[in-house]
């Protein structure tokens, strides 16, 4: 990996992992609302990623951005769960919950093209997967069930998002489109909290969602493309395994959140399954005849 790439890279994972800060800082400290803190993520991270989109376009490349009604729907249910979870769950739990989400949901879809999976993968599999139950399990040191159930459907979401836009020509283009196409529905989610007396924003609050929307979202995508190119697939799995620890450490020394010994092994459960599932050599499809 070269230098160049190892910057990219670590300024992505820095910036993933900053989204769960603010989000938790925000919501934790009741500045914004669940609906507040969505919509206004999405449209800030829409102008962003609208001005990267138009600056990086060729010259007499097409105007129009890309995107499609469905990706928008799936990176709608991200965004709002995501947010709603985090008005009960710490960072750090919160971010490994959705980073195992997201790579089951991923590792499945490679099963739906035909992928066929091995012993070491089928076993990191089920790694990952019995962390995810020791976090949801009722009791001390777990998580909300609620929050675990909406983090855990905003992580699914965003790795069908994240299958959806494999091999688009104009990345930043496609976010683009679909973050100004899923506007609307978080506008709608902020009406609908309006209307029931459950929106309230201060000026922080909608800062530090702005700041998820155009910085960490909007701009940390737009550096995790610019890494994408120096890495191996499999080095791009494996070095978001850093994003929950990332989350975790994050989460202690801004926000004061404890560490519970479940979540430290339910982290070992998790992050090792993946690395496991990731690591394991791929098993090709018997030719027929």
């Amino acid at each position: 990996m070269s230098p160049r790439t190892l910057a990219w890279t670590a300024l992505a994972l820095l910036a993933f992992a900053a989204n769960s800060w603010l989000c938790r800082a925000a919501l934790r400290s009741g500045a914004i609302d669940a609906a507040s803190f969505t919509a206004v993520r999405l449209a800030s991270g829409a102008l962003m990623l609208g001005v990267l989109a138009a600056l990086s376009r060729p010259a007499g490349g097409a105007r129009r951005l890309a995107g499609s009604a469905g990706s928008a729907a799936a990176l709608f249910v991200y965004a709002l769960g995501f947010s709603l979870a985090y008005l009960a769950l710490d960072a750090g739990l919160g971010t490994l919950l959705l980073f195992g989400a997201v790579q089951l949901t991923m590792l499945a879809g490679g099963l739906a093209d035909g992928h066929r999976v091995g012993g070491a993968e089928a076993a990191g599999i089920l790694l990952a997967a019995a962390g995810l139950v020791v976090l949801a399990a009722p009791g001390r040191g777990g998580a909300d069930p609620l929050a675990a159930l909406g983090m855990v459907a905003a992580g699914a979401a965003w790795g069908i998002y994240s299958l959806r836009g494999r091999g688009a020509r104009r990345p930043i283009a496609v976010n683009a489109g679909n973050f100004f196409l899923a506007t609307p529905a978080a506008l709608v989610a902020l009406a609908l909290a309006a209307w029931a007396g459950a929106a309230a924003a201060r000026a922080d609050g909608l800062l530090l969602a702005a700041l998820s929307g155009a910085v960490t979202s909007g701009l940390g995508y737009a550096v995790w493309y610019r890494a994408l190119p120096g890495l191996a697939a499999s080095q791009a799995g494996l070095v978001q395994l850093a994003v929950p620890v990332l989350a975790a450490a994050g989460g202690v020394v801004l926000l004061g959140e404890r560490i519970h010994p479940r979540l430290v092994v339910a982290a070992l459960l998790v992050l090792g399954g993946i690395a496991l599932a990731l690591r394991a050599p791929a098993v090709r499809p018997k030719a027929e005849g």
